[in-house]
């Protein structure tokens, strides 16, 4: 291991300023991205390659190593035209590769053919769903060197947005053929990095990419960093103290071992911090909410979740605010819609919600006067991490008279019971798979039935169905984005979900951190990172 170490390190100095460190508490399992399924592996991996389309910060598709795309008037033939001047680097000991070479659009059809393949087993097969395999290809040509022809068998608005996920990055055929299931750990792509070295569960350490393609406004190659240096300690409070001591340049997330220590009453990062770093926050695109399962227990049970004005009571009750100021330090933003703002072409943050207790009660009892039987207890399924959450939710909901029990579970079973309906009701999150509400409103359709979809809550709408169809084939964005805002009142008026709040992608950056990019999906970009204060 030794030997490998001090290779991968050659004219990296410990102490180097164009050297990049951050700690990767989670640690990875692979470095390909056909199973980036995870922030964790798709910070890596979108340093070793590139996709044709990128999401930016202001959640709009952007060319990256296609030059252009378009789309007919059919909204299903998607034409991208590749940029000249992209390569794969030299690597040596691979056959093909014993020269950089030109990035073509075969390259790209054996990248995203290679997600569908049974063998691979990819995690991101479904982002090519909509592509008609009856079409010429099944549904993915290329066309010359530079022209890659993609072809839907329904209009898919969102689909150019599903390219903008690490599953879509674009690999060198050759590589993948040499190594095999060793790809996971030899990547070879077109991103402004690639791979020196990587020891599992030690650390991995990734070198400038000299024939990387893209420049700045100037003229001048990215990247300017040098070295991006990985390291996989599990301890929080050793990475907290690793970034105090500018032994790591970024920490991203809040947790109990340090968030107290940084950030004050109000969220805001404490005065005695300001000296060395920086806090940054934007929305995520994810919602933490309360899912109720409104499949009844049995033909002639009756639970007073099954109404309405209990799942409104039990929403108008919740103190949002005081929830988001005490239990996570400011860190997430209340709600009580399901899709986040930006995602319906509204203000960044979502409009402040308000408690009305005595609303509440009122709901309670006007029920209650219809069925005076006992109710039992309503049980409240989660895991030991939001334990403080859901107990902050029991107190306030027995204010109203409801009594809720809680229960926590291991995740494994959590996610068995939520997903085979044995939950009443549970707590979970959704995070955003691609920058499109559509992403967040199928949780809602009745074709999602949960386990063989994400519709946890089974809920069914006809009329939620019929705008949802209405929209997939909308190729007008404005009236598109109504009907996305219709869905999302009715989930607000129906409640299978009870929104809590939007999370923040919050990130923790050393003063001398210049550059820095923060994307509502909370993707690493350190293209145009620099260190150091000249």
């Amino acid at each position: 291991m030794a030997a490998v170490l001090l290779t991968g390190c050659q004219g990296i100095s410990e102490n180097d300023s164009s050297v990049f460190r951050y700690n990767e508490s989670a640690n990875l399992s692979s470095l390909d991205p056909a199973h980036a399924r995870s922030l964790e592996p798709m910070w890596v991996t979108d340093q070793l390659f590139d996709g044709l389309v990128e999401l930016t910060p202001e959640l709009q598709v952007a060319p990256l190593i296609a030059r252009s795309f378009e789309v007919d008037d059919t909204g299903t033939r998607w034409t991208f035209v590749l940029r000249d001047d992209v390569l794969f680097p030299r690597v040596e000991g691979v056959r093909g590769l014993e020269s950089s070479r030109r990035v073509t659009a075969e390259d790209v059809v054996f990248s995203l053919n290679r997600i569908r393949d049974p063998l691979v087993a990819s995690s991101g097969r479904w982002i090519l769903d909509p592509l008609d395999e009856s079409a010429p290809g099944k549904g993915l040509l290329a066309i010359g060197m530079d022209t890659v022809v993609m072809t839907l068998h329904q209009p898919f608005t969102p689909f150019l947005g599903l390219l903008t996920t690490s599953y879509a990055n674009i690999v060198a055929p050759e590589a993948v053929e040499q190594f095999g299931e060793d790809f996971r750990s030899h990547p070879v792509g077109t991103g402004p990095f690639k791979l020196a070295w990587w020891v599992e569960d030690v650390a991995c350490v990734l070198h400038r990419n000299e024939v990387y393609w893209e420049q700045d406004s100037a003229g001048n190659a990215l990247p300017y960093l040098e070295a991006v240096h990985i390291d996989f300690a599990s301890d929080m409070g050793a990475e907290y103290q690793g970034l105090m001591q500018g032994k790591y340049d970024f920490m991203s997330g809040l947790h109990a071992a340090y968030m107290e220590e940084l950030l004050d009453e109000d969220g805001a990062l404490r005065t005695e911090h300001d000296a060395l770093i920086r806090l940054e926050k934007v929305p995520f695109l994810k919602t933490d909410y309360i899912g109720i399962n409104l499949s009844p227990a049995s033909e002639t049970a009756w639970s007073p979740l099954q109404d309405v004005r209990i799942r409104r009571a039990m929403s108008q009750s919740i103190d949002r605010d005081g929830i988001a100021k005490h239990l996570r330090r400011g860190a997430v933003v209340p709600t009580q819609d399901f899709v986040p703002p930006s995602l319906l072409g509204k203000v960044r943050h979502a409009e402040r919600p308000i408690q009305d207790v005595v609303s509440a009660q009122r709901l309670v009892d006007a029920v209650r006067v219809e069925h005076p039987q006992d109710w039992g207890p309503i049980k409240l399924s989660t895991t030991s991490d939001y334990t403080d959450l859901c107990a902050a939710l029991q107190f306030q909901w027995r204010a109203i008279g409801l009594d809720v029990d809680v229960e926590v579970l291991s995740s494994a079973t959590h996610r068995e019971q939520v997903s085979l309906g044995q939950s009443m009701m549970f707590r979970k999150s959704w995070l955003a798979d691609y920058a499109d509400a559509e992403n967040f409103l199928g949780l809602f359709h009745s074709k999602n039935f949960a386990p063989g979809g994400p519709n946890y809550t089974r809920y069914q709408s006809p009329e939620f169905d019929a705008t949802f169809n209405a929209a997939m084939n909308d190729l007008d964005p404005a009236s598109r984005m109504e009907s996305h805002r219709r869905m999302n009142a009715f989930i607000a008026s129906d409640l299978p979900v009870i929104p809590l709040f939007h999370d923040q992608v919050t990130h923790f950056i050393r003063n001398d951190i210049r550059g820095w990019v923060i994307s509502p999906v909370n993707r690493l970009d350190l293209r145009r990172v620099r260190k150091g204060t000249s």
